[in-house]
Formats: structure tokens, sequence, C-alpha cells
């Protein structure tokens, strides 16, 4: 092999692949990053049996040829070469990286043992890049990160017709992003459990291109396989994974709740303040949202080392008109954040039932306007003490 190519194109699509590469790999060879050269491109990959990473760029190739290298040493390798181009010349046993005066040689791993890539499913039909991108965004910050059950790890992805919903929850937070897409067939319908990990790192980084493509296996064309296809900032990206097995949750009716009384904010203000009073929040306590007629009022403590108060003007609307159903709300500071960040419109609708009930959050374009039915999210509000 004997290629040359550009180095911000190289370190780009190299730190790429090796992302889904395993910290901890099963066999040493799966460590490995597998370089094809052929024509005018290089085809860059990846595969540790559960997840697959494809990109595909331009290069000037001299000699076609086939190399498998360590794909962490060498994402490493290409970020700190000079910005000139980067030749790789490779034999059966060595590949030399000459860039300007540095120069790095690397031993080859055996090509002849890293396994097939699996092959892409048929498109299932394509979506806006930098709407899936977001929808994503939205969704992955309820997902559960504890490896021990891996159904809450996952993001439930559901086509019907010409809807795709995103949901996700850790048991304590729900998320749900539905959004318009363009499927292959008119009666298009199925669901699958993606990891989360991968989903999001598939929606980020393809919308340099006007589309991205979905595959979803059948059950006679693959084994729970999914796979995203878009375009990168430098070349075609494709990445494949497998299904996660096991029953989500079913939460969906929660997204339905019915208030008692409604608040609502400017997302911006009451992200600063809960920032700021979440500063002096003891660990594994709740911050505290007193209800007012026209206002919040946040409250957090570290015992009686350190006390923080907030108010913030707020919409109130007692929806039952029997007078106010409750004062005040407890909620897990962090995953409260993580909702408001969520939400990409200038106001906040908060929905309550009663104390120690779900609530919805719902983003708002106008402060009199009607929540969005896209997104929304839902926190489990914690006791506060009496």
């Amino acid at each position: 092999m004997k290629i040359r190519v550009e180095r911000d194109v190289l370190a780009d699509a190299v730190q790429w692949v090796a992302r889904s590469l395993p910290n901890r790999p099963s066999m040493p060879i799966l460590a490995g990053l597998r370089m094809q050269a052929s024509g005018n491109q290089v085809l860059l990959s990846s595969f540790d049996y559960e997840t697959s990473a494809k990109v595909v760029i331009a290069a000037d190739v001299t000699e076609e040829g086939v190399a498998l290298v360590s794909g962490r040493l060498l994402a490493e390798i290409a970020r700190s070469l000079p910005a000139k181009p980067v030749d790789l010349v490779g034999d059966d046993s060595r590949m030399e990286i000459t860039c300007g005066s540095a120069r790095f040689t690397l031993q080859l791993l055996p090509i002849a043992e890293y396994p097939d890539l699996p092959a892409m499913p048929t498109a299932t039909g394509t979506v806006e890049p930098e709407l899936f991108a977001r929808a994503v965004s939205q969704v992955v910050v309820a997902a559960g990160r504890d490896e021990l059950l891996p159904v809450f790890t996952g993001v439930r992805v559901e086509i019907e017709g010409d809807t795709l919903s995103l949901l996700a929850t850790d048991r304590y937070r729900m998320a749900l992003r539905e959004l318009p897409w363009s499927p292959v067939g008119t009666d298009a319908e199925g669901a699958a459990l993606v990891p989360a990990r991968v989903l999001a790192e598939s929606a980020k980084s393809m919308t340099a291109g006007e589309r991205v493509s979905l595959s979803l296996s059948a059950g006679d064309t693959g084994d729970g396989l999914i796979g995203f296809a878009g375009e990168g900032t430098n070349g075609v990206r494709e990445i494949t994974t497998r299904l996660l097995d096991g029953e989500f949750p079913k939460v969906r009716h929660l997204m339905g709740i019915q208030p008692n009384l409604t608040v609502r904010a400017n997302t911006s203000e009451i992200v600063a303040a809960v920032k700021r009073v979440a500063l002096v929040a003891e660990r594994n306590t709740s911050l505290r949202m007193v209800i007012g007629e026209d206002h919040l009022t946040l409250e957090a403590a570290t015992g009686d080392q350190a006390q923080a108060v907030e108010a913030v003007e707020a919409t109130v609307v007692d929806e039952t008109g029997a007078g106010m159903s409750m004062t005040a709300a407890g909620f897990n500071p962090h995953y409260l954040l993580d909702a408001l960040n969520a939400l990409d419109t200038p106001y906040v609708n908060f929905a309550f039932t009663a104390p120690g009930k779900p609530c919805l959050l719902t983003p708002l374009v106008e402060l009199d306007g009607e929540p969005s039915a896209d997104y929304k999210h839902v926190i489990m509000l914690m006791r506060l003490p009496q």
C-alpha cells in the first residue's frame, strides 16, 4: 500500500472510526483499524462484533492494498501531525507514516484474522440531518448509563408512516421526540432498541449532507441490526450496530399528563437560576421549587453550611379552578437542567398533577402559546421533607 492524503482529512476520519473501537477489546485484533486503498480513495473501518464504522475519504493511491493498524495509536499520531500532506507506505508487516519531517513506523496486525464487517441492511427511510441530530440530543439525555440494566441504556426508535419517534428512559425521567421523515414504503412500520451512545454518535457525525439514511433489518435479512449512513465532514460515513435485547418499559402513557397546575417561565432565566442555586445542593437531595402566584422560588441547601434562594418570574395557572393543588415540588437538579437544556424554545411549560407525581416539561415558542407536541420530557419528582 502506498497513498498520500491531506492531514486534516486523515485525522478527522481516523478519529471518527477510532471512537467505535472498544476500550477493552475481547481480542487484541479488535483494537485494529482496517485501511483499504483502491482507485482514488481509502476505506477506513472498525468492528467489535457489536458496532461497525466505515468512512471513505479521497486520497492519491499509488499502490493499492489492505492493512490493519492499531486504531487508537493511529488516531493520536494523525492528530499530532503537522499541517502537511501525509504519506503512508505499508508492506506485509509494517506501515511507515511520513508528514513533513515527522516519521512513524507501526507494526501491522494480522489482517487475515480480522472479522468481516456486517452488510448494511436495506434502507428503510431518510431524515434531514440537522433535525435528526437535534432530536437525538434531546432524547439521549434521559437514557440510562448503568450497563447492568442494558434495556435502559437504549433509545427506542419507532417508525409509523412518515413519523419517526425516539423514546428513552432511565426510570427516573423520560424523553419523547417525534419528527417527520421520508420512509421508503408508504406502510413503513417497526421498532428497534438502539444503544444510545451509538445513536448519538451517528446523528452528530452525519450532518454535512442533505439526508441521513436509516436502515433497519427485518428478521429474514439480518439479526437485530440497524444502520445509519450520511455525509460527514470529510467523506461518506456508515455505522451499523446490533439492537439491544429486552422489552422496553411501557412509559408512553406518562407523556399524556393532564395537569392540575401549569407553570410557564423563561427557559434561559430558569436555567441560570437552577445552575446558581444547585451549587449548594447537597448530594442526593432535591432542589425545591416553591410555586407562587406569579413566580417560582428555587431553594437548595447543604445542611447548615450553605443555602441559596432565587426567584424567577412565571405565569401560574390553576387548571382545576379549585385552588392550587400543590405549592412546592422537589427536583433532582441535574435532571432538571438536562431537561431544560434539551429545549430549543424561549419558554418552558411545567405541567404538575400532585406532589411526588411525574412532572411534564414541554417547549413553548410564545409565553401565551400552545406547548409543542413534538418534544416531551417527564421527570419523577422527589419527595420533599415535611
